[in-house]
């Protein structure tokens, strides 16, 4: 990757290309300073999430070298995040009313996942670190992506620029260490993280689908299969008669076994 053009530049945010497509899509989600504090607030709590990862990741790690970087980036994580809260907290004191609607927002800006959940005690030096360019790099995507349609709010877009260039950062270090610690395997590493992460989206996609299909199905339910019951109760409430009704006199047996 040069080091001269941004990631935004050599990736043509703004071009003929899927982010000019999906820009007025981008547009619309940033637009509301309602939607813009709860989305600021909620990378703020992944930021902070993942660098709590990276700290364990560095404690583990036997390789004193990486235990530095990974230190370092978990520094910047930190940072991140309270960047991210301070401008969302911002925001949110300068509107009214809810967060937003959050459907949108999640489906078309996610932002950084952090290390996907990983559970870093698991993982080697060289899959955490495949992990940890791939999640930057879309990161840094993504970023980029979203300060190219912010010009509304230019204390925001200072602050994606800010933080993108640490993601870049960020790219540039895990790949070099991952070459260092696993020479010759950085193509299968970043394909097998590539696939494992693939698969988390698609657990996280399949698990959406379920919970709208769940409630498309519940009221479907509600609407058809609730009404015929409801009028047989009612019928049947017609037939009987009102106030309290007399038994007869038990049978014999039965006043036998009293």
């Amino acid at each position: 990757m040069s080091s001269t053009r941004s990631y935004g530049e050599q990736h043509g945010v703004g071009g003929l290309n899927l982010s000019a497509l999906l820009r007025p899509l981008y547009w619309a989600v940033w637009l509301d300073p309602r939607r813009r504090a709860r989305k600021l607030l909620q990378f703020a709590r992944v930021e902070g999430d993942g660098g709590r990862d990276l700290v364990r990741a560095a404690e583990l790690t036997g390789d004193p070298m990486l235990r530095r970087k990974l230190f370092a980036h978990a520094r910047d994580e930190a940072r991140h995040a309270a960047l991210f809260r301070a401008r969302g907290l911002a925001l949110r004191k300068t509107v009214a009313g809810g967060a937003g609607d959050p459907g949108m927002a999640d489906w078309m800006a996610p932002g950084e996942r952090g290390l996907d959940d990983l559970r870093v005690d698991r993982e080697s030096d060289a899959s955490l670190l495949a992990f940890i360019h791939l999640s930057e790099a879309t990161a840094a995507r993504d970023f980029a992506h979203y300060r190219s349609v912010l010009g509304h709010d230019p204390a925001t877009r200072a602050l994606f620029d800010r933080i993108l260039r640490d993601e870049e950062s960020h790219m540039r270090y895990s790949l070099a260490e991952l070459d260092r610690v696993a020479p010759g395997q950085r193509r299968w590493l970043l394909w097998k993280a590539r696939l494992r992460r693939l698969w988390k989206a698609y657990l996280r996609l399949a698990t959406a689908i379920a919970g709208v299909m769940a409630a498309i199905i519940l009221t479907a339910q509600y609407f058809l299969l609730l009404p015929p019951f409801a009028l047989l109760a009612r019928r049947a409430a017609r037939r009987e008669a009102p106030g309290w009704i007399m038994r007869g006199p038990a049978p014999a047996k039965e006043a036998g076994q009293r």
